[in-house]
């Protein structure tokens, strides 16, 4: 494939970057797979992103989109761009095993709905990465580009793998509690998890209604609003979207802003568990922004929301993987076994009394949006940890998940061990645009440029 053609797949072009260079003739679709191809066939065999990758597939959905081209059609917003699917998301012509051996070789009859989407849009499905164990806390194969002797984080490993890999330049995942960012963090990529609601879940592992959101992996900021703008949308399948106008994120997300944002810097009930590095890294990152920023501390009564949390998710995972469960839990993880009991030990009281705080929950935390644009926290309590035995520890996602909130992680940060650090920037539900144009001003802070 040669120096050159590898350089157009750069993880620093990012999607946007190629798609200008297929607009402008530089690269075509088919050019562009088989540099992510052969980009696979280098590092996959070490990090071991991908459930399932279909090479003569890609090459002819590539073939495909460039032909559509040549015969004057208008291309499609993500035009030729390959796309990793987590392998919790349906796709009916590969197989979507959900991450454990109970569902070996299955095949779905129709897309999911975001990837019928990404099809409309002219994207390449690159093929299914791995997920842990039905999206919870077993880990699968792929282990953290940056050193394979540490986690990638979980559930969405492998999508976020691959785009740290620069395997493929976009990826989709999801998140119950912390699936996206916290491997975003790990993986030093840009995860994003838009408001609940936003992005349609049908032909997606059910595991928890209540909380389940799907989420994107890109190398840079532009891309992931991209990505989502062609994602975005009602879905009568899904009865947490709704009807409104187009996102248009990628539009909007590198307009300066009228003033600078301010951002409050909340710890949470958590702090206690973030390491060294990160404690340094946020010191640092308050005497940088200076006025920009405020410690904020939230009231006792957000303490409980892990505990709710965890009511929600065991209580629902207990029932949407009863049949895998009852036919296969010998063959189950010890720790989704005792998810699921756990969760079926949650009383009906109690399920109802949790959900009932989560319109608290945002309550309390739409108060801070008359003062702060956004909110900073940690994205994880420190770099991902040595070992591939467990997926990281995801509290530092929790309660915005819970809230159904925005969130963002900038790769901005590293350990002492050099490994990436997560910075988490959170925004207010439905406010998706104006986190991303803050993310961009707090991304050109730390690096030293100005609008």
């Amino acid at each position: 494939m040669g120096d050159m053609r590898q350089a157009e797949v750069d993880r620093r072009d990012g999607a946007a970057g190629l798609l200008a260079a297929m607009r402008d003739g530089r690269i075509g679709a088919e050019e562009l797979a088989r540099a992510c191809l052969a980009r696979v066939e280098q590092v996959e065999g070490e990090v071991r992103a991908w459930a399932t990758i279909d090479p003569e597939l890609v090459l002819r959905q590539a073939r495909a989109c460039d032909e559509y081209r040549r015969c004057g059609g208008e291309p499609g917003p993500l035009h030729g761009l390959p796309v990793g699917i987590k392998d919790i998301i349906d796709t009916a012509d590969l197989p979507t095993e959900l991450g454990t051996p109970i569902h070996a070789g299955r095949r779905p009859q129709r897309d999911a709905v975001v990837v019928t989407r990404l099809r409309q849009a002219g994207a390449v499905i690159m093929g299914k990465t791995v997920t842990t164990e039905l999206a919870t806390y077993a880990p699968g194969p792929t282990r953290n580009p940056h050193e394979l002797s540490h986690t990638p984080g979980g559930s969405s490993s492998g999508s976020a793998a691959a785009v740290a890999a620069g395997m493929v330049p976009l990826a989709l995942g999801t998140q119950t509690n912390g699936s996206v960012i916290r491997p975003a963090a790990f993986c030093g990529v840009v995860g994003f998890k838009p408001s609940f609601g936003l992005l349609p879940r049908t032909g997606v592992l059910r595991q928890s209604p209540v909380l389940d959101q799907l989420g994107v992996f890109a190398a840079r900021l532009e891309d992931v609003a991209l990505l989502v703008d062609a994602l975005a949308g009602c879905d009568d399948g899904d009865p947490a979207t709704r009807p409104q106008a187009p996102l248009r994120l990628h539009a909007g997300w590198a307009r300066p802003l009228p003033m600078p944002p301010r951002f409050a810097l909340v710890r949470t009930a958590y702090w206690e568990r973030a390491d060294a590095d990160t404690r340094e890294a946020f010191d640092e990152l308050q005497t940088l922004l200076g006025d920009a920023v405020e410690e904020v501390r939230l009231p006792a009564q957000f303490d409980d929301a892990w505990r709710w949390h965890a009511s929600i998710m065991e209580a629902d995972i207990a029932r949407h993987y009863r049949h895998e469960y009852e036919r296969g839990g010998g063959s189950m993880s010890a720790s989704l076994r005792s998810q699921i009991e756990r969760g079926r030990a949650v009383a009906a009281v109690d399920y109802a009394d949790a959900i009932d705080r989560i319109a608290a929950v945002v309550a309390g935390l739409e108060e801070l949006r008359s003062e702060y644009d956004a909110i900073l926290t940690p994205a994880a309590p420190g770099t991902a940890p040595a070992g591939c035995g467990s997926t990281g520890d995801p509290g530092f996602c929790t309660l915005w998940t819970l809230a159904g909130m925005p969130a963002l992680n900038l790769p901005l940060m590293h350990g002492a061990n050099g490994l990436p650090l997560g910075l988490q920037l959170v925004g207010y539900r439905g406010g998706d645009a104006r986190l991303l144009a803050c993310a961009r001003w707090l991304e050109r802070r730390v690096v030293g440029e100005e609008d």
